[in-house]
């Protein structure tokens, strides 16, 4: 269950950033922002080919411990990235409205905070199991 939780979140925020795209999300990114639309909008869409790659490599690695801490940042990360668009919520040209575009957002921050706290469960049922604690 942890691992399709995992899934959905990832997937979710893929689908996020592939409407971020028809939103013009770089227009709200330092860095991004100040450039031209013709710049920025490539350049957005091309740096997430090398993020993505990395971050699959990462979070579904053949080592144990950097496949977990990988996907328990991203799932906190998508928490975070929930909240920040929270934030976001009332500048001018922010565009996240439609219910596609809250499901992907929102939904993925909820899916990333059940994937934290199914990996806590976890993590406090296999001490329990090991220590013989019934708490």
């Amino acid at each position: 269950m942890k691992n399709t939780l995992f899934t959905l979140c990832f997937s979710s925020f893929i689908g996020h950033e592939l409407d971020a795209v028809s939103q013009a999300e770089w227009r709200l990114l330092y860095g991004l922002r100040d450039l031209p639309d013709a710049v920025a909008e490539p350049l957005f869409v091309a740096l997430h080919v090398p993020l993505f790659a990395l971050l699959i490599a990462l979070a579904w690695a053949e080592h144990t411990k950097l496949r977990e801490r990988t996907r328990l940042l991203l799932a906190g990360f998508s928490v975070f990235h929930a909240g920040l668009h929270h934030a976001l919520r009332h500048h001018p040209l922010y565009t996240f409205d439609s219910p596609l575009s809250q499901a992907l957002i929102f939904g993925c921050g909820l899916l990333g905070l059940a994937y934290l706290l199914a990996h806590w469960l976890g993590r406090r049922h296999t001490l329990n199991s090991i220590t013989g604690s019934h708490q």
